[in-house]
Parts: C-alpha cells; sequence; structure tokens
C-alpha cells in the first residue's frame, strides 16, 4: 500500500504503519481511521480497496510529506533571516528551546570532540 509516495509495512498494524508517512503521528493515525470506521487492529495487507482508497484520500488532504517539510524549513529560515535569539541558535546548531548544553544536546552538536590540552609537543630526534 503506498500513501503519498510512502510504501507502508504489509505486517505491520494499519495505525501504526500510517505513521511512516511524515506528519502522520499515532495519535493523528487512529483519529483518521476513528473517522473512516476502520478497525485499528487490521494489518495493512488485509486492507480492501475501497478502504485503502479512503484512507488515502483523508491523508492527502492534510499537510504531509514534502508540503510539511519546505513549511517546517521555511519557518527556520524565516527565524534565521530575522536575526532572532532562536535563529541564530539554530544556525549554530544548538538547541533553542532552552536546554542545557555543557552537557547533553548530543542529538545536535554530534558526536564529542575531545579537546587536547592546547600545548604543542615538540617531538625529540
Amino acid at each position: 500500500m503506498r500513501i503519498s509516495g510512502i510504501t507502508l509495512n504489509n505486517n505491520k498494524r494499519i495505525d501504526v504503519a500510517l505513521t511512516a508517512v511524515y506528519g502522520i503521528g499515532i495519535s493523528k493515525a487512529k483519529k483518521i481511521l476513528e473517522e473512516l470506521k476502520i478497525d485499528f487492529s487490521i494489518k495493512t495487507k488485509d486492507i480492501k480497496e475501497e478502504e485503502e482508497n479512503l484512507i488515502r484520500g483523508k491523508i492527502e488532504s492534510e499537510k504531509t510529506e514534502g508540503v510539511l517539510k519546505r513549511e517546517k524549513a521555511g519557518d527556520i529560515k524565516r527565524l534565521i533571516d530575522s536575526g532572532t535569539y532562536r535563529g541564530t541558535r539554530h544556525s549554530k546548531r544548538l538547541p533553542s528551546r532552552g536546554q542545557r548544553t555543557k552537557t547533553n544536546s548530543r542529538t545536535l552538536k554530534g558526536a564529542k570532540k575531545t579537546m587536547g590540552s592546547g600545548k604543542i609537543t615538540v617531538s625529540k630526534k
């Protein structure tokens, strides 16, 4: 089953499989299935053709995938261009919501880089 260019896993339950689409979390997936009166526990491979079309139509009416990614990138670019504090934190690849950075924040900062003593050693021959 393909939705918004994403192939859903056939062996997962439909509510969990829908979360593979960017912008659809577990709560939104359950809400969509509830509106369409489709059972959450059905596997993706067992979905009927008409149910699949209903799900596809409902999800494509939502902001997902490329549209949502472009919107998010545009919001970050706007913050950076306007010179806000949050924008400068984004441009420096640091946490922008007040988290500490002395320890933690490895997700944004990347792997640890060990610093030397700063002293240049001269090797003797």
